[in-house]
This record gives structure tokens, sequence and C-alpha cells, in this order.
């Protein structure tokens, strides 16, 4: 039997291999059995599974699925980008501005990202520079999120706060309904409610809360304007700073359509949901200097 160790790439078999992993760590159960604790590669998902359950993945396979995501990735961003075009040239044109808006300066929202998972955290950071959006993120287990998210935004002032890391639902409870039957749902709705405590109205402080499989109209319910997952679905790690940009970049005079939202993602309806919600980008006059 092959051997697997912490930092390989695995998959599982009874799961019909549908998610590449890496090996967190590698530790033997009371009755002996060795267990491996398993973080995905794109999608929030923090697992455990039995040695024998596992698949090392081969370099060649693991090139080829490296390279799906990034072509997923950047047919992503590439429309990001078209659409965060269209909106300024739409923004300027209301306002009727002959020059091309020299004159006018622009003022997307301004985001406040806490993450209970470095490694994901910083790919959300680097994406964010890629998009343009300005962005401060910290590191914040989901436990620690209610005590220290009312501090956090008073420090950064965001006009979009995103409160993720890592979720799941547990199966064998069975009731999908209560948030104690999951990981970290009932963390994320305690820091949705923190929030509004500091800033109650949705277009205020836009809030997206939730990871993989989390109780979507819980944390709906608690505050926020979007969140994961309406089918209790794995979501990809970029998805939230998907999310924030398109709030960032959609003019203050108007509600993000949330269609449009949904489809800028790449786990899509299943993995992401919302309420309306005005957007947080603005034009100002006159340009300095």
């Amino acid at each position: 039997m092959q051997t697997i160790k912490q930092g390989d790439i695995v998959t599982r078999r009874s799961y019909r291999e549908d998610v590449f992993f890496k090996v967190i760590e590698v530790f033997f159960e009371d009755q002996g059995e060795a267990v491996a604790i398993l973080k995905g590669l794109d999608v929030r998902l923090l697992a455990d599974a039995p040695l024998t359950d596992l698949r090392r993945v081969k370099l060649a396979e693991l090139k080829y699925y490296r390279e799906k995501l990034l072509k997923r990735n950047a047919n992503c961003f590439r429309r990001i980008n078209q659409r965060q075009h269209l909106v300024r040239q739409q923004a300027l044109r209301e306002v009727a501005v002959n020059d091309g808006g020299c004159d006018f300066f622009e003022l997307p929202g301004t985001v406040l990202h806490l993450d209970g998972d470095p490694d994901y955290l910083g790919f959300c950071l680097s994406a964010y520079k890629q998009l343009g959006v300005t962005a401060a993120g910290v590191e914040v287990p989901e436990e620690r999120q209610p005590r220290l998210v009312t501090d956090l935004i008073r420090k950064h002032t965001p006009d979009i706060l995103v409160l993720t890391g890592h979720d799941a639902f547990i199966k064998e409870v069975g009731n999908s309904v209560n948030p104690k039957n999951y990981r970290n749902t009932s963390f994320f709705l305690e820091a949705v409610k923190s929030a509004r405590r500091v800033q109650p109205s949705r277009d205020d402080l836009v809030i997206f809360a939730g990871a993989c499989q989390s109780n979507f109209e819980a944390i709906i319910n608690a505050g926020a304007n979007y969140a994961s997952a309406p089918k209790r679905v794995l979501i990809h790690c970029l998805d939230p700073v998907f999310i924030a940009q398109e709030v960032a970049f959609t003019p203050v005079s108007q509600y993000v359509d949330l269609r449009e939202l949904i489809a800028c993602t790449i786990t899509g309806p299943k993995g992401i949901g919302g309420i309306e919600t005005r957007g947080k980008f603005r034009l100002g006059f006159p340009r300095a200097g």
C-alpha cells in the first residue's frame, strides 16, 4: 500500500475523487487506524479520512488539475474586469461627462476580510489586488470572529465585511435547519450579529458570511446581505472575493444585480445567494492635482 504523508496531494475514493486535497496531518486513532486531516486545494473544505480511503495524485494529474483551475479563474477575472469597465463607463455617462471623465475620480467600496484559514486569506488578498479592490485581511479563527469583529470594524471602517473560513454540515445529525448542527455556522451567525450592533443598516455595511455547506438562511436572517450555501454545497475559496468586488464596483445609486452577481462566482446559486443590496462605487469631483 502506498504511504501517505503530510504535504501529499490526494483524493478520497469514497467521494468519487471529486476534490483534490493537501494532507495537513497524519495521526493514529485509539484503535490504531491511520487518519489524515485534509484541506481542499480550491474549495473551503477541511476533512478527515482514513489513509486506506486516500489515493495520492500523480504529478501529471495535479498539473492538469491546476491548469484547469488557472483557466477557470482567469475566465472569471476577465469577465469581472470587463464588467468593471462597463460600470465605470456607465457611471460617467450618467453624469454627462463629455471629456471621458478626466475631471472625476473613482471611489470603489473597501473590504475587511476575516478568514479562519491563512492560506485561503492569502489567495483572497492576492485576488483583491488583481481586481483593484482595496482590502484589509485579518486571520481570525472562526470561533473568535464574534469577539473580534467589532473592534476590527471600528479600526478599518470598511464598506464591505467578509466573514469566512471553514464550515460543514454534520450529516450524522440529520437536521439541516438547526445552525448548531454545523461545524462553524453558529460562529458566523454571532459574528454577523456583532457587526450589526456596530452598523445595523445592510446598505451602509454590506456583509458576506459563511463557508462550505453553511446554513444560508440562518446567516441571512442574522443580518448578512450574502451568504453560503443555499444547497449546502462546497464553495470555492475565491467566491467571497467575487461577491465583494461586485458590490465594491456597483454604483451606490443602484442595486447589485443578484443574477449577475452570482454569475460572477465559481460555485453559482447552489453555493452563494443573497438579498437586494445597494452598491458601493462612487464618483467624486474634481480630480486633485
